[in-house]
């Protein structure tokens, strides 16, 4: 006789015992639900009266009478849980399911001979197949019982009953909940294993993931004591839920870690962030037939759902921890887990989340730093939300502005006009800030002479030091391009500072001094507003002038859109002449005014319209610079968006109006438009909701805005790729192709332009080099090209014929050496490397160009 069969013996219980007044709590049941409602799918009755007068106050004993009654009542007349059709017995199943969940799940004790005899009421030889475990509420069954048996182990009956379970849960296939179905296997596992002092449950990471066996190889290989104790840590990672840690999972997880050694923590755990940083996606290449077609699609699995939530528990933990290394690799993986796999989106978005609460409550300011890095570099629209919530509520906790905290947090990494030293042994490193994103690391003998590579001294007895100076540079090169990209955007505010502020926070801190070094700003008196920039710590006009800053009382950044003319000329001569490089572009930023069409069209502008851009490049653009902005297809709804910028400041919202193109199904395999036209700009007054009259639109805001939106049109616009037409394109739309690729210019090509025509007298390739109207030419040694000046496309003399050229990223930059007055123009460097490749076109050899210029 087997095990299920001893069961059922054992079990006689008092079936018919009270099934006539089951039936009538049943009947006024359905009698009081139809009262609000006819819909039967997954009904809540935890509000209904019947319930909550009667069922509810019911005791123990009578509770699992009836949960034992609606399991056998619907195992007796129902063939599967939602199916059939929607009659009496339907409606009656479903509010007996729905009172098994609600008893299951509420205040319950539960022996081990009540388990037995719902375990085999569900399982009676003849439903096995009909529902699954999540039918019958298992989860909630097992929650309430294991609480019950928390420290002491199971009796006879209810380990018989978790045996029966088990064997049909192994053996029952549902993909869809192989989540829920283990974790439901690793409680009856928990709950079978036998408590005895000394004997510990292994506990390891689940999910099936190329993730779980490292992980579980590092759990293993360590020392039995830290082992036994990372077991438990990784059953309370498990159980993390949610949005955010509770108090008591903090606490509890406190006791654990103290027990094994906060550095010993950190250690491990550290290992297991990096296994999970360094991870790649697993590619499957999924193949179906239907309707003799062959059908196929990509799949790629970064992290199983089970490993998400163990990962999300121990990144909770990692709160309790301030230290710089554990917040850089907190920001690091919730960097990774934001990273977007195609056609699925972010890697692992609940560990992401995780890692922003864990920065945005470490003690200090170093966390909020890093959410402020995290916030220019993900794109996902809600976590951006979240970001800017946790930013918010650092700024009110501190009392200042968003702005203050952001500069609170930024570290000076003990810089000194941006450079930093260690002695090192008989050496001296010497860290040295190069350019944005960009540092030097220079070795230094007792003599002062350079050392030409790292000691290997320095190597073999100072390795831990090494280690430190290298992760300073990292982090050094990491900050400067994240606070190029704040100060950047920081000119769409028109934020003003007080001078002491100015000069504590910015003008003498270590890398925010370094930064802010060769920008141009206002400072500002009762009556009188002067611009100057730092020149060898004086600071200086445009026309060469010292000023005293002590005279002034306020600062901000100077804005070229509401200068004149003659103002913004005299800072570009002068970036020019003293070959001053400006981290981003200040004064030969491109400036937006309002035009008279723009006047004209009052509330609208169409400067921006009827272009085609590829949509994929156009979204990342927008987010790139903090529009919300979403993917469109051949979906209901998905032929339009509005993206849009809020201007906080302003009290305005930016919208830029985007259309599909639906031409020849130009969409992916997921539905999404490959091709997107442009229409309107408009601004919207945000505390009224209402249009804006252009000409009511700041001078900043609307420069900015248009500025954002020109360069998405500048750089997403198909009239960009050299390969566009020639690789079919569009056929219907070629004629945008030909006009954008060798049309009016654009203001940053005006710009561009301006650059172009101070510089070129100064190259090498100057004798043979002109501008002409929109083109750069250039006379080679075969023929005269025409490159254009906004897309960057060639056409060759005399029949203007179009000549490809694909730039190869992979090259370097021959233009290094060149100065431009800011970083940041990748058209402008493109231009130029065409260029001086042209100017030697005998001595090209990539036959693809050759054999045109030769056609």
């Amino acid at each position: 006789m087997g095990i299920f069969d001893k069961l059922k013996t054992a079990i006689k219980g008092n079936a018919d015992a009270g099934v006539e007044n089951f039936d009538n709590i049943l009947q006024k049941t359905r009698e009081e639900f139809l009262l609000t409602s006819s819909y039967f799918y997954d009904p809540s009755i935890n509000k209904l009266s019947v319930y909550v007068d009667i069922v509810g106050k019911w005791e123990n004993s009578k509770k699992i009478d009836f949960a034992v009654y609606c399991i056998e009542k619907i195992c007796s007349n129902a063939t599967e849980r939602w199916g059939g059709p929607h009659n009496r017995i339907y409606e009656e199943n479903q509010l007996r399911f729905a009172y098994i969940k609600q008893i299951f799940r509420s205040k319950l004790t539960i022996k081990g001979s009540d388990l037995k005899r719902i375990i085999v009421a569900i399982y009676n030889g003849t439903n096995k197949n009909k529902f699954n475990f999540q039918d019958w509420s298992l989860a909630f069954l097992l929650n309430q019982f294991s609480k019950q048996q928390k420290d002491h182990s199971v009796d006879q009956e209810a380990r018989e009953a978790l045996t029966v379970l088990k064997k049909h849960l192994e053996s029952t296939a549902s993909s869809y909940l192989e989540k829920e179905k283990t974790k439901l296997l690793e409680k009856i596992e928990d709950l079978l294993f036998e408590k005895e002092e000394g004997n510990i449950r292994s506990v390891l990471f689940l999910g099936e993931d190329d993730f779980t066996p490292v992980a579980n190889s590092i759990i293993e290989g360590l020392q039995d004591r830290e082992r036994f104790l990372w077991y438990e840590l990784i059953a309370k990672a498990q159980k993390a839920t949610g949005a955010k840690p509770s108090k008591k999972y903090i606490t509890e997880a406190k006791a654990v870690i103290t027990d094994l050694g906060t550095d010993k923590f950190k250690k491990t755990v550290q290992e297991l962030f990096t296994t999970l940083i360094n991870l790649k996606e697993t590619v499957t290449e999924h193949r179906h037939n239907y309707s003799g077609a062959e059908y196929v699609y990509i799949e790629a699995v970064f992290l199983s759902s089970l490993n998400t939530e163990a990962l999300k528990g121990l990144v909770w933990m990692c709160s309790l921890f301030h230290d710089q290394q554990t917040i850089q690799t907190i920001s690091k993986l919730g960097d990774r887990c934001f990273k977007k796999i195609p056609q699925k989106g972010p890697s692992a978005p609940g560990v992401g989340n995780a890692c922003l609460y864990t920065l945005a409550n470490s003690k200090g300011l170093d966390g909020i730093s890093q959410l402020s890095r995290l916030r220019l570099k993900i794109k996902q629209n809600n976590t951006l939300k979240i970001i800017e919530k946790y930013i918010q509520e650092a700024a009110a906790k501190h009392g200042v502005t968003t702005h203050e905290i952001e500069d609170l947090a930024v570290d000076d990494f003990k810089l000194k006009e941006g450079k930093r030293e260690w002695n090192v042994g008989d050496f001296t490193a010497v860290l040295h800030i190069a350019g944005v994103g960009k540092s030097t690391i220079v070795w230094l003998k007792e003599d002062g002479k350079e050392q030409k590579s790292v000691p290997v001294v320095v190597k073999n007895k100072h390795a831990t030091l090494l280690k430190k100076i290298k992760d300073v540079q990292k982090q050094v090169d990491q900050a400067t391009s994240t606070q190029r990209d704040r100060f950047d955007r920081m000119l769409r505010s028109n934020r003003e500072i007080k001078l002491e502020y100015f000069k504590e926070r910015y003008v003498e801190h270590g890398l925010l001094g370094w930064v802010t070094n060769n920008l141009i700003f206002n400072f500002i008196g009762d009556d009188i507003t002067i611009q100057a920039i730092r020149s060898k710590d004086k600071w200086i006009t445009a026309t060469g002038d010292e000023v005293n800053i002590e005279q002034y009382t306020q600062v901000s950044l100077w804005h070229p859109a509401v200068s004149t003319t003659g103002e913004v000329k005299l800072w570009r001569d002068y970036l020019i002449a003293n070959k001053v490089l400006q981290p981003f572009k200040q004064a030969f930023r491109e400036i937006y005014l309002l035009t008279e069409a723009e006047i004209n069209t009052r509330t609208y502008s169409n400067r921006m319209a009827s272009h085609i851009l590829k949509q994929h490049q156009y979204v990342t653009l927008a987010k790139g610079r903090n529009w919300t902005a979403r993917l469109i297809g051949a979906w209901d709804g998905g032929d339009q968006d509005t993206a849009s910028l809020l201007l906080p400041e302003y009290n305005l919202r930016a919208e830029y109006w985007i259309n599909a193109l639906n031409a020849d199904d130009a969409f992916n395999e997921t539905g999404i438009w490959n091709y997107v036209t442009t229409d309107q700009i408009r601004f919207i007054n945000t505390q009224t909701n209402e249009l804006v009259d252009l000409i009511d639109v700041p001078a900043i805001p609307f420069s900015e805005a248009l500025r954002d939106v020109d360069l998405f049109v500048g750089v997403a616009s198909v009239g960009n790729d050299p390969t566009w037409r020639d690789s079919g394109g569009l056929p219907a739309y070629r004629d945008y192709w030909q006009a954008y690729s060798f049309g009016d210019l654009s203001e940053v090509a005006k710009n561009r332009k301006e650059i172009l025509t101070g510089l070129i007298p100064r190259l090498k390739i100057a004798n043979v080099t002109t501008i002409q109207d929109k083109f750069v030419v250039v006379k080679g040694k075969l023929r005269t090209y025409k490159i254009h000046i906004g897309s960057t496309n060639i056409l060759m003399e005399p029949n203007d014929q179009y000549l490809c050229i694909v730039p190869d990223r992979s090259k370097k930059d021959n233009t290094g050496n060149i100065y431009l007055p800011f970083e940041g123009d990748n058209g402008l460097s493109v231009i130029l490397s065409k260029a001086f490749m042209l100017a030697a076109d005998d001595k090209i050899t990539d036959s693809t160009i050759t054999s045109q210029i030769n056609r």
